[in-house]
């Protein structure tokens, strides 16, 4: 079952609701037993007439008239009282009449007078009536008290709420703190594809539980370990790891949590949170989405303004590697946007470490099945080395939904155990979105898809410096997308213009297939125009691939994204522009040649593309041959098994069909 919504704060809704009935009440109340003000005259007709049963003098400051109940039923008081001074519940009006009195000591003397011809056991009795005003005594002291409450119940909404929501602790630090009581129970065997930064890491966790093994030589505890990478990558997850593994205290709390509206919070809470700190020693501080506060200062701020986020960043940074920094508080922090932090932040002494947590290789993808597969109820036809191959690009994040999807696939088809095809259709989902089941695609359409996604596949099998494809599917999903093509790229860092220019080539395939086959081009390549010129502008004029333009980069790492100034002038950008052009005509030029060439395997990967959808590389393989080359590819060297030293050991298994896994 879910768990139940806190009802910690619900008190204040009730009292709220409570209050504005009582108001509601009040008013009603006060409006139906309001008494009809007369002057002294009309009081003596009423008393002459025998109508008055009663009169109360309150607080000897207005005498309210009492009717009979004879004279209620004269037609001359039904009209003058009407409903309007019904009593709410029903009843009969005690006091509709009410006029001023001097005193009463006057008053009794006044209404001894009216009645002396009137014998005794007939005369109109009066009798005081100490009586509370409550109106006057709420519209002073009773608002008053409403106007206070009001206000502290909108601080706690405007400041969260909690130990530190009252507005005298609004500079309070809201950092959560992990120690002996709530310890985190994560650790570094629940972290995987991070083999690098878990060792940097760990030295600094060893540091805390041995310190003397490093300060013998003399060594000092870093003061702080930033660490950068994509989303999804385990930059928390990796903190989370030092949380349970360190022993120490341990705050966490977001970049966001020191902006408020209030000048001066930011910085209040960053003293506070550090002084926590100091009385916790050795401790840890972990501040996720840095960025938030640590961006660099003065950029995109106006003349003569006070920017409250600049004020908190240098609290912060006095706080790290201030004049007056106390040892034993580490700072671990992490971003997914290094380029807008202010170098002051970056510099070592506050930052020792920058610590890179990129997404992982296929290695790292495999270690990171195993660590999410462990609760899953798995077939034995599940191959964790295909999962890994299969999904090349794929955060830590990323992997651990592929797992969650697949589980409830299979869940959802009723099965007792996941299987492979499940895992297969989760990486669809992950990568193109959901299938669009009931979308209407005509038969025209398909078979542009189909060649299109055949023209990208014989492009990539027959140039050798281009990742093969992988996988490739004409399934509709998600918004747009009427078919995808996946790869696995090499694991590298370098690339020559030989293999950018065989990539583009690939990337032209499909654009060239609708072109050969049906005679005309249709809008499926908009992401494949996309990504070749980028790439071939990226060619011309930041890696200096171009012999007209030469060995110049007009890339500036520096630079801000919104600058409008070209560092070149207007003959060397149109230059620029020739050169991609011909560039990418060259490149198209070649694909087009090459598919001619191999028009009978693309209409053969085509038909049977129509026909199933969905093609493996060795479904590639089975219909147009091995690639002529003697390399294998990524795909091919990781499915079949390879060593650290890069040895080919023998096959695991025969490597299954995309029938067989449908099978």
């Amino acid at each position: 079952m879910l768990p139940k919504p806190s009802q910690k704060n619900n008190y204040q809704i009730w009292l709220l609701i409570a209050l504005i009935l009582f108001i509601v009440g009040l008013t009603y109340f006060n409006r139906n037993n309001a008494a009809i003000e007369i002057n002294q005259k009309r009081f003596e007709k009423m008393l002459a007439d025998g109508d008055v049963r009663e009169v109360l003098i309150v607080n000897e400051r207005f005498a309210e008239v009492i009717l009979t109940s004879e004279a209620l039923q004269k037609p001359e008081y039904q009209q003058e009282l009407g409903q309007r001074n019904a009593p709410p519940f029903g009843g009969v009006q005690t006091a509709p009449y009410r006029f001023n009195i001097i005193s009463a000591e006057i008053f009794k003397e006044d209404l001894e007078k009216l009645q002396k011809d009137i014998p005794q056991e007939k005369r109109v009795a009066w009798r005081p009536d100490p009586r509370t005003d409550f109106n006057s005594w709420f519209f002073s002291w009773g608002f008053l008290i409403i106007l206070i409450f009001g206000f502290y119940f909108l601080m706690r909404r405007m400041t969260g709420g909690g130990a530190g929501g009252q507005i005298f602790n609004i500079g309070r630090s809201r950092a959560t703190l992990f120690d002996a009581e709530s310890k985190i129970k994560i650790t570094f065997s629940d972290v995987a594809g991070l083999d690098e930064a878990k060792e940097e890491v760990e030295e600094v966790v060893d540091f805390l539980k041995n310190p003397s093994k490093y300060t013998n030589l003399g060594g000092k505890i870093p003061k702080g370990v930033l660490l950068v990478g994509p989303p999804g990558t385990g930059k928390t997850l990796l903190a989370k790891a030092v949380a349970g593994e360190s022993g120490v205290p341990f705050f966490s709390l977001s970049g966001s949590d020191f902006v408020e509206m209030f000048v001066g919070v930011g910085a209040a809470r960053v003293r506070d949170l550090f002084k926590q700190a100091k009385e916790k020693a050795p401790c840890i501080v972990f501040i996720d989405e840095i960025d938030a506060i640590g961006r660099s200062r003065g950029r995109g701020q106006m003349p003569g303004s006070n920017d409250e986020r600049e004020n908190t960043l240098n609290s912060l940074l006095v706080e790290m590697d201030g004049f007056g920094t106390d040892s034993g508080v580490i700072i671990m922090a992490a971003t997914n946007r290094p380029d807008v932090l202010d170098s002051a932040l970056m510099r070592p002494g506050r930052f020792d470490r920058q610590i890179s947590i990129d997404k992982p290789d296929i290695n790292g993808r495999d270690a990171i099945f195993k660590v999410h597969l462990k609760p899953l109820k798995l077939d034995a036809n599940v191959d964790i080395r295909k999962l890994a191959a299969q999904t090349p690009g794929f955060a830590g994040a990323e992997i651990a939904n592929v797992c969650n999807e697949a589980a409830l696939i299979a869940a959802r088809r009723d099965k007792k155990k996941i299987d492979m095809q499940d895992f297969q259709d989760a990486v669809d989902r992950v990568i193109g979105g959901l299938e669009k089941k009931n979308k209407l695609i005509s038969p025209e359409e398909k078979k542009i898809v189909g060649y299109h996604e055949s023209g990208h596949a014989i492009a990539g099998w027959y140039l050798e410096h281009a990742n093969p494809l992988v996988k490739v599917s004409i399934v509709p999903r998600g918004v747009a997308a009427l078919g995808y093509a996946q790869y696995l790229p090499k694991e590298q860092f370098l690339y020559t213009a030989e293999q950018l220019m065989d990539e583009m080539c690939m990337t032209l395939g499909g654009r060239a297939a609708e072109d050969i086959i049906f005679g005309k081009v249709s809008t499926g390549a908009l992401s494949d125009l996309e990504h070749i010129t980028k790439m071939a502008y990226s060619m011309v004029s930041i890696y200096g691939m171009n012999d007209k333009i030469g060995n110049v980069s007009f890339y500036d790492s520096k630079r801000s994204d919104y600058s409008f100034e070209k560092p070149y002038s207007e003959a060397t950008a149109e230059t620029i522009d020739k050169e991609v052009k011909a560039l990418i005509d060259g490149a198209y030029i070649r694909t087009k040649n090459l598919l001619i060439e191999k028009r009978a395997e693309l209409e053969i990967l085509a038909q049977e593309l129509l026909q199933k959808e969905i093609l493996f590389q060795s479904d590639i393989e089975r219909l147009i041959g091995k690639r002529p080359f003697e390399h294998l590819t990524a795909y091919q060297a990781y499915t079949n098994g390879s060593t650290k030293d890069g040895k080919m050991e023998d096959k695991v298994a025969e490597e299954k069909t995309a029938e067989d896994i449908a099978k």
